[in-house]
């Protein structure tokens, strides 16, 4: 009985080694790169800000969260207070709780829409690279026409067309970001595909699906994965872009293109005091920047992680 146990802790040991390798091969690299150890600190900042929203500003409708409380109606922004530490915008909203509960709101556009682009073009250049023939001639052929016509453009026509909210803003985003995704897939696939390996597992007669997912995906999903991460805070430029154009978040709505469309019309104060309303978009222009710079820093980190060059160096 003893021997048995003894048998399968080392068993577990074998089996729990590399991934603690790995995991300490992930740390070293980061640790190593100190622009990495930024990113990954802004966006654990966010995180933070993010899960304590609630705490930190209570919401006024609890059954509406996202909806930004308004004291009074002037057009004209008013000033950092101890009320209102970053100020009132245009129509008075209150500025502090519009950028806490948009780092919720950035997080849910980020997530969905590129964990959702991230799927479709997997399967989608998965299925086109591996099969090829016709199967690849008609997925390649729709993401040919989607990627020829402008990101922004077609984004603003589809929340045209089915309505302003920001599920809609998101599905915009999905349906005109998967084809890059598919396209760089189906890259992949084609050059893992001959391998030697991959044609001895199907000479073994291993199923199409097995053979995509235990020796094909595994070794091409990597270049998806650090566009992903560079991708969430672009996903969340493009929404703020669309919610500045008066096309994203609903009037009220918690977002931070929705804040600098209040300030529009503030950026540039009157004569003798061009700064009087800085704050109105400063402030949230602020959170833009940072979020997607830690983003982006941070998907310098997963290329340098997941690269299989810099690995085997």
């Amino acid at each position: 009985m003893i021997s048995k146990i003894l048998k399968k802790k080392k068993g577990l040991k074998r089996n729990i080694e590399p991934q603690i390798k790995e995991l300490q091969f992930a740390l070293g690299r980061i640790r190593k790169s100190p622009l990495s150890v930024i990113g990954l600190c802004i966006i654990l900042v966010f995180v933070g800000i993010a899960l304590l929203a609630p705490f930190i500003c209570p919401p006024q409708h609890p059954h509406e969260p996202y909806r930004i409380p308004r004291y009074g109606y002037s057009m004209t922004p008013s000033p950092p207070s101890w009320e209102h530490p970053f100020g009132r915008t245009e129509g008075q909203y209150d500025i502090f709780y519009g950028v806490i509960w948009g780092t919720r709101t950035a997080f849910r556009i980020g997530f969905i829409v590129v964990g959702s682009i991230l799927v479709i073009g997997i399967v989608a250049g998965s299925v086109s690279g591996y099969y090829g023939g016709i199967i690849d001639e008609i997925v390649m052929r729709i993401v040919d026409t989607f990627m020829s016509l402008p990101t922004l453009i077609l984004a603003m026509a589809l929340v045209t067309a089915l309505g302003r909210n920001m599920d809609n803003v998101m599905l915009a985003l999905i349906v005109v970001g998967w084809p890059a995704y598919a396209r760089l897939m189906r890259g992949n696939i084609l050059s893992v595909r001959e391998q030697t390996y991959v044609e001895a597992a199907r000479a073994t007669g291993i199923s199409d699906f097995g053979i995509i997912f235990k020796h094909v995906l595994p070794n091409a999903i990597y270049p998806l994965l650090i566009m992903a991460s560079l991708d969430i805070g672009a996903m969340v430029l493009i929404a703020a872009a669309l919610s500045f154009l008066g096309l994203g978040a609903p009037v009220g709505y918690a977002d931070w293109g929705q804040m600098i469309s209040f300030a529009r019309n503030w950026i540039v104060g009157p004569p003798g005091n061009p700064l009087a309303y800085w704050y109105a978009v400063t402030i949230p222009g602020l959170f833009i920047v940072l979020f997607v710079l830690g983003w982006n820093l941070l998907g310098d980190a997963f290329r340098d992680i997941l690269d299989p060059k810099i690995r085997r160096k």
